[in-house]
């Protein structure tokens, strides 16, 4: 087999991203997955951040891994791949200059492109649910990230959540976005067609998709019409490594009793009862007397 480096997946991306047709990305998260996603015949894969925390940490998603965590997780993952990976950046683990090293640090990685999305994190204190960062905060991020890119084949992805704001507010983020010099546009919490369309009538980036399985929005031949280049149907790979996993351990120990679902074990086992229990008490102010 011929290897392709990295700048070579970086421009295969590139050309998923201008083609015609909508990929579906593989979630994976070490070298035999990448590698069995590619023998499976996808084109594209992506590791997401909320893998490589139940991966490193055995904590669920609350921006408590470090970069260093990620890219190192990241590595491992583009040293095997002969397919485009797409990095989960998060928010960039800070400000606009944190987004600089952040995009060294995946680049050096081998990521193929990277999403920066504009949710405030992590939490604030006394926050209650997520909320969006300015767009000229987020703009800014994307401006930094381009700047601090020294493969101009990498691409950077902005991504933001339309279900946390108004139809017009996402309009005009996706749109300073794109100024910004965003080479795609990634959306979460997109309803429909009609939806899609709405949001995206003003687009001349491509589109990528977080869907988590809405049937809304499963034709493949109308989310390539529609632009959308790359869809994301969440991490089943590995949430059923964790349910085959505890399986096998559990068959192996003779252990009794019923079957666990996958959300009861990241529960029970990523001690998120623990983590409520935290941000109950450290990130109200209805706990604090001064």
């Amino acid at each position: 087999m011929i290897e392709r480096s990295h700048h070579e997946l970086r421009k295969a991306f590139g050309d998923l991203l201008h083609g015609t047709v909508c990929k579906f990305a593989a979630s994976v998260f070490d070298p035999i997955s990448v590698r069995m996603a590619s023998d499976l015949g996808f084109e594209v894969a992506i590791q997401g951040g909320s893998v490589a925390s139940l991966q490193v940490l055995g904590a669920p998603d609350i921006s408590l891994l470090t970069l260093d965590e990620y890219s190192e997780q990241v590595s491992r993952v583009g040293r095997a791949s002969q397919i485009p990976i797409i990095g989960d950046a998060d928010h960039g683990f800070g400000n606009a200059l944190n987004v600089m090293r952040t995009v060294t640090e995946l680049q050096k990685a081998g990521v193929a492109a990277l999403t920066l999305e504009d949710t405030h994190l992590p939490a604030r204190y006394d926050e209650q649910s997520s909320v969006l960062i300015n767009m000229e905060e987020a703009a800014s991020k994307i401006y930094a990230a381009r700047f601090a890119r020294s493969d101009d084949a990498l691409s950077i992805i902005a991504r933001t959540n339309v279900a946390l704001t108004t139809l017009d507010d996402s309009i005009a983020r996706t749109t300073a976005y794109e100024k910004a010099g965003a080479d795609a546009v990634c959306l979460v919490g997109v309803k429909d067609f009609q939806h899609l369309e709405a949001l995206t009538a003003h687009f001349c980036v491509p589109i990528m998709l977080i869907n988590y399985g809405n049937p809304a929005l499963s034709d493949v031949e109308k989310l390539s019409a529609a632009n959308v280049r790359i869809v994301v149907n969440g991490h089943a790979s590995y949430l059923s490594a964790i349910k085959a996993t505890y399986e096998a351990l559990r068959e192996q120990s003779g252990t009794a009793g019923r079957e666990l679902s996958v959300s009861e074990l990241l529960s029970k086992y990523t001690h998120s009862d623990k983590y409520r229990e935290w941000a109950t008490t450290y990130l109200k102010s209805d706990n604090v007397s001064v």
